[in-house]
């Protein structure tokens, strides 16, 4: 994922289907002095939409879009791979990282959250993979002409493992004895959520939903009173979208990781963006996508990423021992067929 802001966001009025990698079906029967606005424009290479409950206000739904642009540049300043002068960018430049590097909070919070999610997936979920994923074509450089050799993949694995990274809570610092390039795109969109919706809550909105590039967090309820309700995607290839689960999300964040829009072909062969970090390849299985529920956004967002490398009997079994609310959906011979954790029960809707 790219992490730039193409234009100033937008704020108009929505009372619609928004069909998106996972479809916000908002409701249209308000109170009368308030209404669903939404609020959206391009970031981190694909697009936001916020929805927010309130009066008509449009001196605040600007001042919202503004300061909605504000804390995602922040994201992107901090935690962007695509440039060059971004915090991230700067640490991965550095050629001795032996010594504690000072880093914001926000990269902080975000590298801990990290590394927490790697000792729960036992390394499936590891922001360290960068090289490999740049090797791959997946990161910033441009994508190789063949698919890498034994012996590239082997150098790259070389200079990665989250247990390399160390770090320090207080002050926020870093470091590595192996110079490391961290990649956060798996996690990172997340926290834009988590960041977008912490905006929201101090500037008083009781009820909204976040969305950036699938990714969803929601607070309070709809005018009508009923929940902010969201769709699960059906995993087919291409621009046809089509619901395979709808499920009703009240307060929580919910992130979905897939094989079927992020890949590449080569040699008659198909590659996933998601990299296994123990092989360096991409994953090869039967698991289409995975959907995970949790407090907050990032949170989803890595366990979505991790429980797509471990594959559907890994990630299950995992997910039903933690009670995590997950949602799997296996390619078989006859079809696509869900699977989901006793957790993940509650939140869907007949």
């Amino acid at each position: 994922m790219t992490f730039r802001m193409l234009q100033p966001a937008r704020a108009v009025f929505v009372c619609v289907l928004m069909t998106l990698a996972l479809t916000a079906l908002a409701g249209c029967s308000f109170q009368p002095d308030e209404d669903v606005w939404e609020i959206s424009g391009p970031v981190f290479g694909t697009g936001y939409h916020i929805s927010v409950v309130l009066p008509e206000d449009h001196e605040k739904l600007e001042a919202l879009a503004k300061g909605i642009e504000q804390v995602l540049d922040g994201v992107d300043a901090s935690m962007s791979t695509w440039q060059e002068d971004s915090e991230l960018s700067r640490l991965n430049r550095r050629k001795d990282q032996s010594d504690w590097i000072p880093v914001s909070d926000a990269l902080f919070e975000v590298l801990a959250k990290s590394e927490e999610i790697s000792r729960l997936t036992d390394g499936a979920f590891d922001v360290t993979i960068g090289p490999v994923v740049n090797l791959w074509g997946f990161g910033p450089k441009a994508r190789p002409e063949q698919i890498p050799s034994d012996e590239d993949l082997a150098r790259a694995l070389a200079a990665t493992g989250y247990e390399q990274l160390v770090l320090r809570s207080d002050p926020p610092a870093v470091k590595a004895a192996i110079p490391q390039y961290i990649d956060l795109s798996a996690i990172a969109k997340g926290y834009g959520v988590d960041v977008v919706a912490r905006y929201l809550d101090s500037e008083g909105i009781e009820a909204y939903l976040v969305e950036i590039g699938g990714e969803i967090r929601t607070h309070g309820r709809k005018p009508d009173g009923d929940v902010w309700k969201l769709a699960i995607e059906q995993p087919v290839e291409g621009a046809q979208h089509s619901v395979n689960r709808i499920v009703s999300l009240p307060s929580r964040a919910m992130a979905t990781s897939g094989d079927y829009r992020n890949y590449y072909e080569s040699e008659g062969r198909r590659f996933s963006h998601t990299i296994d970090p123990e092989t360096g390849r991409p994953v090869n299985h039967n698991l289409a996508s995975v959907t995970v529920i949790a407090d907050d956004c990032m949170t989803a967002d890595a366990l979505a990423t991790g429980f797509t490398v471990m594959g559907y009997e890994r990630a299950s079994e995992l997910a039903t021992r933690d009670n995590i609310p997950a949602y799997f959906i296996i390619r078989t011979e006859n079809g696509f067929k869900g699977h989901q954790t006793p957790a993940f029960s509650s939140y869907v809707t007949p």
